[in-house]
């Protein structure tokens, strides 16, 4: 006996009892075939029958129509020139908090540019500290200007808030400048991720994963670790106290060598 088909896309298999034959029904979505095993004479018989069908397999449902779907308001795309077309989901809380996470930056970067300044004096000359808090600076300017960027992407509006001008003189004759000053930065950084952590919880109630994700991936994890760091920068700094160590830990900030 010689069997041939088709190639077909889609089958389904089905039991039918009656009439004291079993079948198994195989119906493919251009034939069909159906196998009877049947006892006659003692004899098993092997019955294959086929029948041609142009029946197309049926359609389970639409799930999704997108001309309807388009009909929601908020889908709609502004024609006001002054009105943003990217954004979508995008709550002024959420926007007015990262307009704050801006202002934050450029504070602290401001601060740390101040720090810079003072400690690249001459008759200060503390190089090290003046390049920490030069690239400290810097990285703050950054972080302000990777936030703006994803406000335009969200479709926000950046509004730049006025930046407190920061002291000048960072003496202290108890600690010393250097101590004083890394104290003034780990205080910083701290408060930088108690704002990034509030800027995160706005979010959650706004429905905006989006905002999340991006606080927790660009920012979190690095603001962590540049409180530890500095953390033990002070640690080092109160060990050494304000003598000759404070060189010492100056030289190795400005070679990059580990503390």
């Amino acid at each position: 006996m010689a069997l041939s088909c088709s190639k077909v896309s889609s089958f389904s298999l089905s039991p039918v009892v009656g009439g004291g034959d079993v079948f198994k029904n195989l119906t493919f979505s251009s034939f069909s075939l159906s196998f009877s095993n049947k006892r006659v004479g003692g004899i098993k018989n092997l019955r294959v029958r086929a029948a041609a069908t142009n029946a197309p397999a049926p359609l389970a449902g639409v799930i999704f129509e997108p001309f309807q779907e388009l009909k929601k308001d908020y889908l709609a795309v502004p024609f006001a020139h002054n009105v943003s077309l990217a954004r979508q989901n995008y709550a002024d809380e959420s926007e007015s908090a990262i307009n704050e996470q801006i202002n934050v930056a450029y504070n602290v970067s401001y601060v740390y540019h101040s720090l810079f300044a003072y400690f690249d004096r001459d008759n200060i000359a503390l190089k090290g500290l003046a390049k920490f808090f030069k690239e400290s600076s810097e990285e703050e300017r950054e972080h302000a200007e990777k936030l703006i960027k994803y406000q335009n992407i969200r479709g926000g509006r950046v509004v730049l808030h006025p930046i407190t001008s920061p002291p000048s003189e960072f003496e202290h004759s108890e600690k010393g400048d250097a101590l004083y000053a890394m104290e003034l930065a780990l205080s910083l950084e701290k408060l930088t991720n108690e704002k990034l952590l509030h800027v995160h919880s706005v979010a959650d109630p706004n429905n905006d994963p989006q905002l999340a994700d991006f606080i927790e991936s660009e920012f979190l994890y690095e603001q962590v670790k540049s409180i530890k760091k500095i953390a033990e920068y002070v640690t080092q700094l109160r060990l050494v106290g304000k003598g000759h160590g404070v060189w010492h830990f100056d030289q190795r900030l400005l070679h990059d060598e580990d503390l």
